[in-house]
């Protein structure tokens, strides 16, 4: 398919799944969810939409981190180790990813993500207010920064997640103000596997742009929500998401063997 000439149309569907993947990835993460499925139905190779997701995502990552810093909910000054670990971390899993298989990762993947959103099922007063700070300076930087990064370079699903949780946790920030400090560290890491994936010449530009202008609109309304309703809204998106993105990724890699019980079964 010539991606410069591809349907008007189903670029407008691309652009709208971009806006609603924007919203909901930056109330929650797991964006990826969404378009990631909609380049490859739209027919891209995985490489390339792997490549292409990066591109759009890095649009709604921007928009929302700005939206944060001109509110003053993030001080960027505050941030600057966080960040070069970040760069650095999602880098380093980047190049990885290219050399090895990450199946083992792939299968411990849905018990994380099933663990993070009972995690905030279970404890409902976990981020309502801010709490005592665990860790700061370097430490968090290469725990909350490096290490999630790494994790975003090399394979991505549930970042802003866990990015989230280490500010929760680690920082002692409130639900609301830990969201907005993880879009600032997703942008980060986004940025840095986007540009690895320029260099290897996997983008899909017309179909990227038009998608990362959609992310930019979806993630404004998204960072608006979280500033506004804060605790009550991103709370039950995160375990909602969760539960979806474990489904997912447990058919993703077992769903022939899932089938195959239903029919047995059935």
């Amino acid at each position: 398919m010539d991606w410069l000439v591809m349907s008007p149309w189903l670029l407008a569907g691309l652009f709208f799944v971009a806006v609603l993947a924007g919203f909901i990835d930056t109330l929650a993460g797991g964006g990826g969810l969404i378009t990631i499925p909609a380049l490859l139905a739209a027919g891209l190779p995985p490489t390339q939409a792997l490549a292409t997701n990066k591109l759009q995502s890095v649009g709604g990552s921007f928009s929302a981190s700005l939206y944060f810093v001109r509110r003053g909910t993030v001080k960027l000054a505050g941030q600057k180790r966080n960040i070069v670990m970040t760069l650095l971390g999602s880098a380093a899993g980047a190049l990885l990813i290219q050399h090895v298989r990450a199946d083992l990762l792939r299968q411990l993947l849905p018990l994380l993500v099933i663990a993070i959103g009972l995690y905030f099922l279970l404890m409902p007063r976990l981020g309502a207010e801010d709490s005592k700070r665990r860790l700061s300076g370097w430490p968090f930087a290469l725990v909350g920064g490096g290490c999630v990064g790494f994790y975003d370079g090399f394979f991505g699903p549930g970042a802003g997640s866990f990015y989230a949780l280490a500010f929760v946790m680690l920082c002692g920030f409130n639900l609301a103000t830990a969201t907005a400090h993880a879009k600032v560290l997703n942008f980060t890491s986004n940025f840095g596997g986007l540009m690895l994936f320029v260099l290897s010449g996997k983008v899909i530009w017309a179909v990227g742009l038009v998608m990362l202008a959609g992310q930019i609109l979806g993630a404004r309304l998204g960072a608006r929500m979280v500033l506004t309703k804060g605790q009550q809204l991103i709370r039950p998106m995160i375990v909602a998401v969760s539960l979806l993105m474990s489904i997912k990724l447990i058919y993703d890699n077992h769903g022939a063997a899932i089938a195959h019980w239903l029919a047995v079964w059935l």
